[in-house]
């Protein structure tokens, strides 16, 4: 049995995501051949946006780190560490307000 600590890979990532041009930074921590689920930790630099998007599926996003605000059309929430939100069908974006990484779950169909 793999065990990974998703905290390490939390720092890790954000030293990344913050020395990173683009100022994110991400890695797969689960998927497989097959698999119906995918788990990326993703970390993003104070004021970086994930441009507007579409989701591969059903999808949540845990705040592990910092504060993001997610938008969907009209729609916006703030999350802060242990704020779990589902991602909206819908197409939306990521703005980090501080430093953050987050767990992004998406169920594949």
């Amino acid at each position: 049995m793999d065990v990974a600590s998703i905290d390490d890979l939390a720092a890790e990532r954000l030293v990344k995501a913050e020395s990173a041009e683009s100022g994110r930074s991400s890695v797969t921590v689960y998927s497989r051949p097959g698999a119906r689920l995918r788990q990326t930790v993703m970390a993003l630099a104070a004021g970086r946006v994930m441009g507007e998007h579409q989701s591969p599926g059903d999808a949540s996003l845990l705040c592990m780190r910092g504060r993001v605000r997610v938008r969907a059309g009209d729609a916006e929430a703030e999350l802060g560490p242990g704020d779990l939100v589902a991602v909206p069908p819908q197409r939306h974006d990521v703005e980090a307000l501080e430093p953050s990484v987050l767990l992004l779950t998406v169920a594949l169909h």
